[in-house]
């Protein structure tokens, strides 16, 4: 008979009830299945850390109390031996019936894998091998487990529920682990950077009355009690402008943003963003600070600049390369962006048609994801966009029709976004007059007009250096991992 989804749903339904059984005859024995605590617990890897070096077959007096899931179980007869992880690392446990009492040592050599349990012990070595263990002389049931863990030798395979599930991904993946402490403590290194160099971090609103500082598009709720539409924003740039001008001269915020797009290996609605902006910079600093940063960050989260990504070796080390677009698009297309200046002719040099709701601007960065972006697997930083493209980015001091902004490029994938700051009101003004025309061409993902941010600069801008760096992409780097959803703990997926 084929092993089919009925025969697995048979198998599970039994094991379910086998541990529904095993929690009722803990009860019965007068055990509380779900206590409230395990105080003065030590993490496993200190345990470890304390007695590395311990040669085979040593025993201490050393005692200690720990806490973790039962990973697996071996022995038989009156010794055994449990292997027992928390969230530092794994240690294994000598139990034995003539230490813990016949009952006891029944007890606990009955119950199932998954289930969490703490202990008290000595520390010892095995004689065959060496490895640390403690020799337990008391046990307390934490959490009785109603369901099994994914099968230990072979993880959890399946990406669909990994995803889902990442408790159980977490659960069964060395990997998934690694890659979320690396996620935590490159968020963690990115602040003190920040906070080395007299960056103030603060907090702006998620429910914003107009979107802005990014083009995209926004997702749009109702407050019923003020019965007005919010959206959640697309970025913070508008808000730490305005403090900016208020006299905070250094600023960031590392957060939240949320844009109605399309779900892929690069995209998610929900994603994590940094951004932080300087007085009296330029984006030729932000791009100085942002090598000097991501490898600072690289080396105290990883020990290296270097990383694995595939076949490639990618070096974070600065200096980046440099190139403008207009030369990358050269390089890579063989058309000159300059010597087509309007949508027609530049459609045709691509050989298509233009799509009446796209200008000019959405074609050059078609061109730039299409044929420049996915090779562009070192460091590199892409220098002067078109100024249909970047609506608070200030002109070019030297290149007529361009703005001094740049994106830096890893993997294939942008990483981060700069401008010199736009920082005359009169020229915000017609910018936002002009990406109001985009909006009524029917681009959707145009910048509104934000009467409030204009009024803001003609207080009185410093010359503003700014930047937006993604923080799931960045770790997408550091890890080697190849879709957006392995560095989110719960991504967006298709029902």
């Amino acid at each position: 008979m084929s092993d089919g989804p009925t025969d697995h749903q048979d198998d599970l339904s039994a094991v379910l009830r086998d541990r529904r059984e095993k929690l009722g005859r803990i009860r019965d024995a007068g055990i509380e299945p779900f206590p409230h605590e395990f105080a003065d617990r030590e993490e496993i890897a200190a345990v470890r850390a304390e007695h590395e070096g311990l040669p085979p077959g040593a025993e201490t007096d050393s005692r200690h109390r720990v806490a973790g899931r039962i990973t697996a179980r071996r022995g038989h007869g009156k010794n055994a031996f449990i292997d027992l992880r928390d969230g530092t690392g794994q240690i294994q446990l000598h139990a034995r019936q003539d230490v813990l009492g016949e009952e006891a040592y029944a007890l606990l050599v009955d119950l199932d894998i998954g289930d969490i349990v703490g202990v008290e012990g000595t520390a010892m070595a095995t004689r065959r091998g060496g490895e640390l263990s403690l020799a337990i002389d008391h046990w307390r049931l934490l959490s009785k487990s109603l369901r099994p863990p994914p099968d230990k030798v072979h993880g959890l395979q399946d990406t669909e529920t990994r995803f889902r599930r990442r408790e159980l991904d977490l659960m069964a993946n060395e990997d998934s682990r690694r890659i979320f402490h690396t996620r935590a403590k490159t968020i963690t290194e990115l602040r003190r950077f920040l906070d080395e160099h007299g960056f103030v971090e603060v907090e702006t609103p998620v429910l914003q009355p107009l979107y802005g500082g990014a083009l995209a598009r926004p997702f749009t709720t109702h407050h019923n009690a003020l019965d007005r539409d919010f959206y959640l924003r697309i970025a913070t740039e508008l808000y730490l402008k305005r403090l900016v001008v208020g006299g905070i001269d250094r600023v960031y915020e590392l957060g939240k943003d949320f844009r109605n797009e399309g779900v892929s290996h690069k995209h998610n609605p929900e994603f994590t963003m940094l951004e932080w902006y300087e007085a009296y910079a330029d984006y030729e600093k932000t791009a100085h600070d942002l090598e000097r940063m991501v490898a600072q960050v690289a080396e105290r989260t990883l020990g290296t600049t270097k990383v694995e990504r595939g076949e490639v070796t990618i070096d974070f080390a600065p200096p980046w390369r440099r190139i403008t677009l207009r030369q990358a698009i050269l390089e890579r297309s063989g058309i000159d962006i300059a010597e087509h200046p309007t949508r027609e002719a530049l459609a045709r040099a691509m050989g298509t048609e233009p799509d009446p709701d796209e200008g000019w601007g959405k074609l050059v960065d078609g061109l730039l994801s299409r044929d420049v972006e996915p090779g562009l697997i070192q460091p590199t930083f892409i220098l002067d966009y078109p100024v249909e493209l970047s609506p608070f980015a200030k002109a070019h001091r030297s290149e007529p029709g361009v703005v001094e902004r740049w994106e830096a490029f890893v993997g294939g994938l942008e990483i981060a976004n700069s401008f010199t700051e736009l920082n005359d009101p009169d020229e915000q003004r017609r910018r936002f007059e002009q990406q109001a025309a985009e909006i009524a061409r029917g681009d959707d993902e145009a910048q509104p007009y934000d009467e409030a941010f204009v009024e803001a600069l003609e207080q009185g801008m410093p010359p503003t250096g700014g930047v937006g760096l993604g923080i799931d992409r960045l770790v997408m780097m550091f890890t080697g991992a190849q879709t957006l959803r392995e560095v989110l703990l719960f991504p967006a997926m298709r029902t």
